[in-house]
């Protein structure tokens, strides 16, 4: 991590980030130095900048909104931004992460259990541990879901799996994680 005229520059692999809180022009003017600094040090190495990869979430109210270049190519604006597989939004919250991992998992149970015609809940419920639970927890740390609703709506993927059990549809959520 570098940070200097307080501008924070995070470098990981192949990976830069940059963060600077802009409040008036001359902080929108170092923010575009910064940017132009990072793409001529690539060029010096005869790399290249993927400039459709990067963007700019803008965190909280911003008084100067600008538009900033990457080797002439503007940035786009989002609402949200996606590294190392979590969905980072404008507000800092979970909740557009936790959307996209549970209609991803929904679809992967469908799956499972579309496809495993044997029937066997031991089985299944391996399934379940070995390709959802993972997916559901991975990198929990960051996007740590505080919200009753974000926390019911990873539940229930849970809830409809095994309520799709063969002999547990009938059982209530607590009967049939006690019998699972």
């Amino acid at each position: 991590m570098l940070e200097r005229h307080g501008i924070v520059v995070k470098l990981f692999a192949d990976d830069v980030k940059v963060y600077m809180k802009i409040v008036n022009c001359d902080d929108a003017r170092k923010m575009q130095c910064a940017l132009d600094l990072i793409s001529k040090c690539p060029e010096e190495w005869q790399l290249s900048v993927s400039v459709s990869k990067c963007n700019l979430v803008t965190l909280g109210r911003s008084l100067a909104h600008g538009k900033y270049y990457i080797s002439d190519n503007q940035l786009p604006s989002c609402t949200q931004s996606r590294d190392l597989g979590i969905i980072v939004n404008s507000d800092l919250t979970p909740a557009d992460h936790i959307q996209q991992i549970t209609v991803k998992a929904h679809q992967r149970a469908n799956s499972i259990l579309r496809f495993f015609v044997s029937g066997n809940i031991s089985l299944l419920v391996r399934a379940f541990l070995v390709y959802f639970r993972p997916f559901l927890q991975y990198n929990s740390v960051v996007w740590s879901p505080y919200l009753k609703q974000d926390i019911m709506k990873i539940e229930k993927v849970q809830r409809q799996f095994t309520k799709r059990l063969r002999g547990y549809g009938h059982m209530s959520y607590v009967d049939r994680l006690a019998k699972l």
